[in-house]
């Protein structure tokens, strides 16, 4: 039996005896970055950077343009290592953007696209194929493997945006009075087979963010930041977020500045 099959077996035995005290949370969470490790060259979310590296050089849209000229933060066109200086002020916007809301910005302004429609459906369902934002998403963050990540918060605007994504991710609301830190505040906590990185240290905010976007192989879909952002607020039984949003892009500062100096992993591979 070669390598991966074993890996892969293993793995399963896990999904069946996860609720048994026989297996403890770090053995578990070892064989899961073992089978990151086995995966990490054959990535599925290698077929979602195809498609958004396709789609970034194919003219679209109703203005048949491609994103070739779209600015993110590196000047027009470059890619290399611009995930990892986001989210930053855009003067030409007039706002803070993560990478998601600045490609829909640029989809919108060079391709002449609907940005309702592409941030109302920016997120396949599982079973779907890849959203063109996704694509482009996974495919830009891939451009800024091992770079350090380094969001620009000498810029006050950005200052600004860390500051209410720090209010907000201690923001108790909703049903069950939950909020960010309900789940990500201490350590060595899970959900059944989800562990809860402690977003309040480097460490933590290290491990979460520069793994993200990743491919969830229990949705077998690429999935990226703002679609995390998404998920957390349907979990807590909060309004449904809007893709892009300064609620969102806030949260998200927080979270990238608080990974400063940590190197970029992504896409990941996670459950």
């Amino acid at each position: 039996m070669n390598t991966i099959p074993r890996v892969v077996l293993r793995l399963a035995s896990v999904l069946i005896l996860a609720s048994t005290p026989a297996l403890t949370f770090a053995a578990e969470e070892n064989l899961f970055d073992e089978y990151r490790q086995m995966m990490a060259d054959d990535n599925p979310a290698q077929l979602a950077e195809m498609q958004g590296e396709e789609y970034w050089k194919t003219a679209g849209g109703p203005k048949k343009q491609t994103l070739q000229g779209c600015d993110l933060g590196l000047g027009p066109g470059k890619t290399q290592g611009a995930y990892a200086v986001l989210p930053r002020f855009f003067a030409d916007a007039g706002r803070v953007m993560d990478l998601e809301t600045r490609l829909i910005w640029c989809m919108t302004t060079i391709q002449g696209r609907d940005p309702a429609e592409l941030s109302g459906k920016a997120f396949s369902k599982q079973g779907q194929p890849t959203t063109d934002l996704e694509g482009l998403t996974t495919w830009i963050a891939g451009q800024s493997r091992d770079r350090v990540l380094a969001v620009p918060v000498d810029q006050p605007q950005v200052r600004a945006a860390f500051e209410e994504g720090k209010r907000l991710f201690f923001y108790r609301a909703g049903p069950y009075d939950f909020s960010c830190a309900s789940c990500h505040s201490q350590s060595g906590k899970r959900i059944r087979l989800t562990s809860l990185p402690n977003l309040t240290t480097h460490d933590g905010a290290v491990s979460a963010y520069t793994t993200w976007p990743t491919y969830r192989v229990s949705q077998g879909a690429a999935r990226t930041m703002q679609w995390r952002m998404v998920d957390c607020a349907r979990q807590q039984r909060l309004p449904e977020l809007i893709v892009g949003s300064p609620v969102t892009v806030s949260l998200l500062t927080y979270l990238a500045a608080s990974a400063n100096g940590g190197k970029m992993a992504a896409p990941g591979l996670k459950r």
